[in-house]
């Protein structure tokens, strides 16, 4: 227990010092990115968890309303499209959220470089060590940025082939949306 403690402390150490290394963009970014990771695990387990549930539903009142009068077929209708919507439901978001990550690494590091300078022309201190420690500081959005926003494409590219998949095998089904009349 007490070794849990010591690393949660020591986790939380090297995390605030990252954050203040940083600068303001690194608080910015880690909230954007824990809502992108909580916006991608809930279309994970909508896609392991909830479709399949939602899928099965929908193919057992299909199978007991054939064959199809006008009225079943609005209910099939609604149901289609209750789960189109909720396959791409998100997805949207998610892509913006991602496209944003890389920009706000860059903000951070033009910031920093802006404040990295500044400190020079007041200071009159030119110390190569110095501004080279500052200015690898001053990239450190930039990088993090542009590794959530990798990680998220990955996950947002699974995602969405899976979703479009789905709404293939979903028109494959049965009748597909607008083919109602």
């Amino acid at each position: 227990m007490n070794s849990l403690l010591n690393t949660y402390q020591q986790a939380s150490h090297i995390l605030s010092d990252l954050l203040y290394q940083g600068g303001w963009v690194l608080s910015l970014l880690l909230m954007l990115s824990s809502l992108l990771a909580s916006l991608l695990l809930e279309r994970y387990w909508f896609r392991f968890v909830s479709y399949p549930k939602l899928l099965r539903n929908y193919q057992q009142t299909q199978s007991k309303t054939l064959p199809l009068h006008w009225q079943a077929a609005a209910k099939d209708l609604s149901r289609r499209c209750d789960l189109e919507l909720a396959l791409g439901r998100y997805l949207s978001l998610i892509k913006n959220l991602i496209s944003l990550c890389p920009l706000l690494g860059l903000l951070g590091t033009v910031s920093g470089m802006i404040e990295v300078f500044d400190n020079m022309a007041v200071s009159a201190n030119s110390d190569p060590q110095l501004m080279a420690a500052a200015i690898a500081r001053a990239t450190l959005p930039t990088m993090l940025g542009m590794s959530i926003a990798l990680l998220g494409i990955i996950n947002f590219t699974y995602l969405k082939r899976w979703s479009q998949r789905s709404q293939l095998n979903l028109a494959a089904t049965g009748l597909s949306l607008g083919s109602h009349q």
